[in-house]
């Protein structure tokens, strides 16, 4: 039943990856990433 803990770290990791880049958003929204942190736009 390799597959099963396959599935479910792929599945674990495209929530944290999802999770990540809203909390990204939002700090970016709120101003608490410093200015030279940001991805230039």
């Amino acid at each position: 039943m390799w597959y099963f803990s396959w599935i479910l770290g792929l599945g674990l990791a495209c929530a944290f990856s999802i999770l990540n880049a809203m909390w990204l958003e939002l700090s970016e929204a709120d101003g608490k990433v410093r200015p030279d942190r940001r991805p230039e736009r």
